[in-house]
C-alpha cells in the first residue's frame, strides 16, 4: 500500500492527492513545492510513490516506470484509502504531475472521485507527436483542469489547441514554460511565477466547484 505524505489542513473542503511523474518522486522539489503551496491556500496535499519509485529510493538507483497495470492499480488503492477516510462534506480531487496526471486522467472513474488536475499532461512524448494519449479524455465526467506550459515538449499550446480535447476541460497556460513549468531567461518571468501561477489556478478551479 503506497505511504501517503500528508501537507495542509485535515478538516479542509478539498483532498488533494498529487502522483509523481516518471523520473522523479514525491520528494522531488516541484512536488514539495505544489504540496506546501496549495496547503497554504487551506487545501489537504497528498503525495504518494509509485511502487516503482519507492524501490528507486530505497536502492538509490533510477528506475524505470511499472507497467501501465501496476501503476493503475496503486492509484487505485490509494484513492479507495483516502476515500474511506474523508467525512460527508470533504471533496477528493487526484491528480498529479505528467506521468502521475495521466494515470490519475485513468482512474476519475473509481468511487470517490470528484475532480482531476493534471500538471503538464503528457499529451506525446517528446518529438512523437503522432504518439497521442488522448483517447481516453473524452470519457472522463468530473471537471478537469490542465495546468501546461506554453512550449512544453509533450503538448505545446498550438498542437494542444489543436487536439480534440474537451471542450468542458478547463486549461490554464504558463507563460512561456517548459514540461516543469519553467520559462525562459529572455521572457522575463522565473519559475516560482509560474509555479505560483499554477498554485493559484488550482486553488481558484477548486474553489469554483463549491
Amino acid at each position: 500500500m503506497p505511504l501517503i505524505q500528508w501537507n495542509g489542513p485535515k478538516a479542509a473542503d478539498w483532498i488533494v492527492v498529487l502522483a509523481h511523474g516518471a523520473g522523479a518522486g514525491m520528494d522531488s522539489d516541484f512536488m514539495q513545492f505544489m504540496a506546501a503551496a496549495l496547503a497554504e491556500r487551506g487545501l489537504r496535499v497528498g503525495r504518494f510513490n509509485f511502487p516503482y519509485m519507492e524501490r528507486a529510493v530505497t536502492e538509490g538507483k533510477r528506475r524505470p516506470p511499472d507497467a501501465m497495470k501496476k501503476l493503475l492499480a496503486a492509484w487505485e488503492e490509494v484513492i479507495r484509502q483516502v476515500f474511506r477516510d474523508l467525512n460527508s462534506r470533504q471533496r477528493l480531487a487526484i491528480g498529479g504531475k505528467s506521468m502521475g496526471g495521466r494515470i490519475a486522467s485513468m482512474s476519475t472513474h473509481l468511487v470517490g472521485v470528484n475532480a482531476l488536475i493534471c500538471l503538464g499532461y503528457p499529451f506525446h512524448p517528446p518529438g512523437k507527436p503522432e504518439k497521442l494519449r488522448t483517447e481516453h479524455l473524452s470519457d472522463i465526467k468530473v471537471p478537469t483542469l490542465i495546468v501546461q506550459g506554453e512550449r512544453d515538449t509533450f503538448g505545446r499550446k498550438e498542437e494542444v489547441q489543436a487536439m480534440k480535447i474537451p471542450r468542458r476541460f478547463k486549461k490554464k497556460w504558463l507563460s512561456d514554460g517548459d514540461h516543469s513549468f519553467k520559462p525562459r531567461k529572455a521572457s522575463g518571468l522565473t519559475v516560482d511565477d509560474n509555479l505560483s501561477e499554477a498554485v493559484n489556478s488550482v486553488a481558484c478551479f477548486l474553489k469554483a466547484l463549491d
